[in-house]
């Protein structure tokens, strides 16, 4: 992935094992406080999640940049717990080096901004 600085949409995928879709879902309709306070003081403010099946896509948009969020979440030991915590529902989260599962982008259309809308 290329480094995405600030404001910019940052998109990754995970593979959930089979069956374990419900249990993803359930964690995150209770994510704890401390994961959320962490999403702020990592500058992440906006940060959405999909499923099908079996397949998560993850959106987010930072305020300092991904560099700086990863390296604040990746210092944290409540991101840690919260990881492990969700090991057993993953059946895939990053290549064979390492690298997670980026998107990239491969369209866009974006309106001008002085174009009305309906």
């Amino acid at each position: 992935m290329k480094s995405r600085g600030p404001d910019e949409a940052i998109l990754f995928l995970y593979r959930l094992k089979p069956g374990m879709g419900p249990e993803y879902d359930r964690a995150h309709q209770e994510v704890w406080p401390d994961i959320l306070a962490l999403l702020d003081d990592a500058g992440i403010y906006d940060y959405q999640i999909w499923r099908h099946g079996e397949i998560v896509v993850s959106r987010m948009r930072t305020r300092k940049g991904f560099g700086h969020s990863s390296a604040v979440t990746g210092a944290s030991e409540v991101q840690r717990r919260w990881t492990a915590s969700l090991g057993h529902v993953f059946d895939e989260i990053a290549d064979a080096s390492g690298e997670p599962l980026w998107l990239e982008e491969v369209f866009s259309h974006r309106a001008s901004s002085t174009e009305e809308t309906p």
